[in-house]
């Protein structure tokens, strides 16, 4: 935990007192953790106590590398500090009540600072991973204490179910993806097509607006789905190849805190140093494992930007064309009344859709987007009259 950035230059005695401000930062900041951790571990047992003391280690080592390199500028090394309020207080939660209710404010923060030390050349090798793998083996531990509270019978069957719906969930998130597209479609074009409709605008206009609405919309979806899905391919395949680099660089370092990983899934100490070491004997299986335990990633499903692009171009084209369609066929009241009515429906079943993907009722999540989808549109209409009839159309 703590902050640090890339390190300047020190060619000029200001770039000298920069770089001392920020080692002594890290360092105070890296003490400051190593006092979080015992004090989450004093009021921890088992196991747990013993995963919390070894990640006050880790920061002990890290401080112990900022007190080295103070040193290295000729620099005394400041005496600890006062603990913050912030350790304090989480300390005393942890101690008053339990660990449990401190644990998610720490992983907070450590979820934060995953990214500290990338790319630092003052930084010693390991220390970006160690930082990265911290907050996940805290996430262990909280889910572990979660799943323990109870009666057996209990933490095994709450447990088990909030693993499940995670899964439906995860499970579920094309769809979902899909079914948010389609209610794009509907309600931009919809309500773009009536408002071109209340304003008196011939059938062929309002057709046209409704293809050029169609066509730029979904094309506009397609392209920020690309350009997202490729910063985030590209952003996993940095932590990746970074992930590699320390395997080859440091992989004592890397086993140690895989080892740490599964220790806090609930194996012994013993047993998960013989995992770790297996694992470690294959880069390429170590690299995959890391990438799983660490940072949260499986290699082999990182996302296809242009298959994001496809689908949601497609998905939003589906919504957007139903208003249309109409007036494909014809026009005036009729077309306008079967626009409504067709919209209408659709609005009424991507609700309903939603709401079977969310576990909530189907019916109400159903009229509830029908209210507002309908709603959105009928402004629209409206607006459109309004300018329509004072003969702006």
């Amino acid at each position: 935990m703590g902050t640090t950035s890339i390190s300047p230059q020190l060619h000029s005695p200001a770039d000298q007192r920069a770089a001392r401000a920020r080692f002594r930062a890290a360092l105070d900041a890296e003490r400051q953790s190593a006092v979080l951790y015992r004090a989450l571990a004093d009021g921890a047992e088992g196991e747990r106590r013993q995963i919390l003391l070894e990640l006050a280690a880790i920061e002990d080592r890290h401080a112990a590398h900022w007190e080295h390199k103070l040193t290295e500028l000729g620099e005394s090394v400041p005496q600890p500090g006062r603990v913050g309020p912030r350790v304090r207080v989480l300390s005393w939660l942890a101690r008053r009540y339990s660990v449990d209710l401190a644990l998610p404010f720490v992983e907070r923060a450590e979820r934060a600072d995953s990214g500290l030390y990338l790319g630092d050349p003052d930084a010693a090798p390991g220390m970006a991973a160690d930082e990265r793998s911290h907050a996940r083996v805290l996430t262990r531990l909280r889910e572990d204490g979660a799943a323990s509270a109870g009666p057996q019978g209990e933490a095994g069957g709450r447990g088990i179910l909030r693993r499940e719906r995670w899964h439906r969930s995860d499970r579920s998130g094309a769809l979902r993806a899909g079914v948010f597209g389609v209610n794009d479609g509907l309600v931009s074009n919809g309500s773009l097509v009536l408002g071109f409709a209340g304003s008196g605008a011939a059938p062929a206009t309002v057709l046209f607006a409704g293809v050029a609405g169609l066509l730029a919309g979904a094309f506009s979806m397609a392209a920020g789905e690309y350009i997202s899905m490729r910063s985030q391919r590209e952003s996993y395949e940095r932590e990746l190849s970074q992930e590699a680099a320390e395997l080859q660089e440091d992989p004592e370092a890397e086993a140690e805190e895989l080892a740490l990983i599964y220790r806090a899934k609930g194996l012994s100490a013993e047993e998960a140093q013989q995992v770790a070491a297996t694992i470690m004997k294959n880069p390429d299986s170590a690299l995959e494992t890391m990438a799983r335990e660490e940072l949260g990633l499986d290699p082999d499903e990182l996302g296809s930007p242009w298959a994001a692009a496809l689908s949601s171009l497609l998905a939003f084209a589906l919504g957007a064309v139903v208003v249309i369609l109409p007036y494909l066929f014809g026009g005036g009241g009729a077309a306008l009344a079967t626009a409504v009515g067709l919209t209408g429906l659709a609005l009424f079943t991507v609700g309903g859709a939603l709401g079977l993907v969310n576990g909530r009722p189907v019916l109400r999540s159903g009229f509830r987007q029908l209210l507002v989808g309908g709603g959105a549109a009928l402004l629209v209409f409206v607006f459109g009259h309004v300018i329509g009839a004072g003969g702006l159309h």
